[in-house]
């Protein structure tokens, strides 16, 4: 079962102006419909979704715009549905008038296979690294010298 914060990102989207709640709440649902069993929780102030501890998406209401924080490798990926809208580094600014429901749902799933591979990864160099290392000698102990250990001279 996903962790959730909801009455956090609940509160979160209830502070901002009434104007930019409804819109919000609108992104929220995108998000949350379009990857079952993120985990929802306020990071750095902002609503957080993450798959497996692995960072999805951050969104944030202003007064003139709302933002996904997805990360840097969306903008690359989506570059030419992205044309229309305000990018920079990791984030997308989009006007409040303009909820892109496809084009967000892509984006989370994205987001989300990203993370699943990122996790999935993990998971794989912490099997390794709790397996025995190999010994060389194959279990034997090493041979020691037989000759006799020198003094140091005086």
């Amino acid at each position: 079962m996903a962790k959730t914060d909801r009455e956090s990102v609940a509160r979160y989207i209830a502070k901002q102006p009434k104007h930019v709640r409804p819109v919000l709440s609108r992104v929220r649902k995108l998000v949350r419909g379009a990857v079952p069993g993120l985990e929802e929780g306020i990071s750095y102030q902002i609503p957080v979704y993450k798959l497996d501890g692995e960072l999805v998406i951050y969104f944030a209401g202003w007064t003139e715009h709302y933002a996904l924080y997805p990360a840097l490798d969306v903008a690359s990926a989506f570059a030419k549905e992205l044309m229309p809208y305000d990018v920079s580094k990791g984030t997308i600014r989009f006007p409040l008038d303009d909820v892109p429901a496809k084009l967000i749902t892509r984006i989370v799933k994205f987001r989300a296979q990203l993370a699943r591979e990122r996790s999935e990864a993990k998971l794989e160099r912490k099997a390794r690294s709790k397996r025995p290392a190999k010994s060389k000698a194959r279990g034997k102990s090493p041979v020691k010298s037989k000759a006799p250990k020198r003094r140091a001279a005086r």
